[in-house]
């Protein structure tokens, strides 16, 4: 199935929903937007993945297993461990894809912003020093960086291997906007 676009009608209305997209795109706050529209429930996966010290919990795919049982849910499209998991199960994939420099001005404020707040995230855990932007190769800041590409080819894997399910393409914040007004919203449910 080619990518659909802000305007394109949804095939049906979507009970598993994936949102792709590179770190600090935007996927956690489209994702609970879009779980809203759905009435249905929003699992950000980030808390399903970091504990204690940004530790992987020892359940963590257990517990992905465990909501993506259930007949509806709304996830970010991360962690290599449940990605081809998650993607089985799911009837659309949603990707804000959006400019480098975008994520990049985002990411960066938001990692600011929690920081100097010592907002609390997942289990407790706070964002390190911002001096750690130079020291840790695997700061959130430079992940998003280094991997703002490797989206694209996930979802070019993808649908060779699942042409069946329908992947929106939000290049992005006002085209989600209007995806969200308008083609989620119109979707109508399966006949099964």
């Amino acid at each position: 199935m080619p990518h659909l676009d802000a305007t394109d009608p949804l095939p049906r209305r979507p009970r598993r929903v994936l949102v792709a997209g590179t770190s600090g795109a935007g996927k956690t706050t489209l994702a609970s937007r879009i779980a809203i529209s759905l009435q249905t429930p929003h699992v950000e996966i980030d808390g399903l993945f970091h504990g204690p010290s940004w530790t992987r919990r020892p359940s963590f795919e257990e517990d992905v297993r465990r909501f993506s049982a259930s007949p509806s849910w709304v996830t970010e499209w991360q962690y290599e461990a449940v990605r081809a998991h998650l993607a089985d199960l799911a009837d659309l994939l949603v990707w804000l894809d959006l400019p480098k420099i975008t994520v990049m001005r985002q990411v960066v404020r938001r990692t600011v912003v929690r920081r100097l707040r010592r907002r609390r995230l997942w289990n407790g855990n706070v964002e390190p020093p911002l001096w750690t932007l130079f020291t840790d190769p695997e700061h959130i800041v430079r992940w998003a960086w280094n991997t703002h590409s490797q989206t694209a080819a996930r979802i070019a894997a993808l649908a060779a291997r699942r042409p069946d399910l329908p992947v929106v393409r939000l290049r992005s914040h006002a085209a989600a906007d209007s995806w969200l007004r308008g083609p989620l919203k119109q979707a109508q449910p399966s006949r099964s």
